[in-house]
């Protein structure tokens, strides 16, 4: 699942929230694939829902290539043809990336991994590609390795957290955890802040939730998600 729908499958979490999910994941996948097309989908990511599309430099949006478009078709024979081509793994990946055929970008990824077992961009996007397919055990033992080279990313650091938050059985003590390692790094980290108060309140910890809370409206006193935090916090009692 793409993270700009993901929250829509979690029972009781705030939708005015979504861009706050959103945010570090799309700074996340920037940081991991620079100067392609999939940044055109991470500009995209973060925008509201039912803004349009970004275009890309070919004119349309990422996901109308398809497929069987001849610049796909090209990347992908590329990469098995050359299968100790590092750009050209990434290559195919991306394109697979931006049709969201998460399997297609996960075996090139998987490929260019084997030839550069340290690329801190292909581990990210690793982490990125199976966090999009749900799969959040695997995307935090990605996020988990590039978090060895770079243990001060902030934004990987915070979407480590969110494979504990929102996978099916979730962890919420090690998502709070991981938010905080980020804080500690960045402790005016907004997005990190609202993840952790969201973190809070699904455990029922109303007083550390409106301690967070308190901290956003510190640093952002406008920030458009306090009123949502504090309605949900408020649900669970003091």
């Amino acid at each position: 699942m793409n993270k700009e729908n993901i929250l829509f499958a979690i029972v009781g979490l705030m939708g005015g929230l979504i861009l706050g999910f959103l945010f570090a994941n799309s700074m996340n996948r920037s940081a991991a694939m620079p100067n392609t097309t999939v940044s055109t989908m991470s500009q995209n990511s973060n925008m509201p829902p039912g803004h349009p599309d970004v275009p890309n430099q070919g004119g349309g949006s990422d996901k109308s290539m398809g497929a069987n478009a001849p610049e796909v078709q090209a990347a992908i024979e590329k990469a098995r043809k050359e299968p100790d081509n590092f750009d050209a793994q990434l290559g195919a990946a991306e394109f697979y990336y931006q049709i969201e055929r998460y399997d297609g970008a996960i075996e090139f990824l998987l490929q260019a991994n084997k030839l550069k077992p340290d690329s801190y961009q292909v581990l990210v996007q690793l982490g990125n590609t199976y966090f999009d397919s749900d799969k959040f055990s695997d995307a935090e033992n990605w996020y988990s390795k590039a978090l060895s080279i770079k243990p001060n990313d902030v934004n990987v650091r915070t979407d480590l957290g969110l494979t504990f938050l929102l996978r099916p059985n979730p962890n919420y003590d090690r998502a709070i955890l991981e938010f905080k390692h980020s804080l500690e790094t960045d402790p005016k980290h907004i997005k990190t802040l609202q993840n952790l108060t969201v973190a809070y309140t699904k455990k029922g910890d109303s007083a550390n939730a409106k301690a967070t809370v308190a901290k956003i409206e510190s640093i952002e006193p406008t920030n458009a998600s306090i009123p949502r935090l504090k309605d949900e916090i408020n649900k669970i009692g003091s």
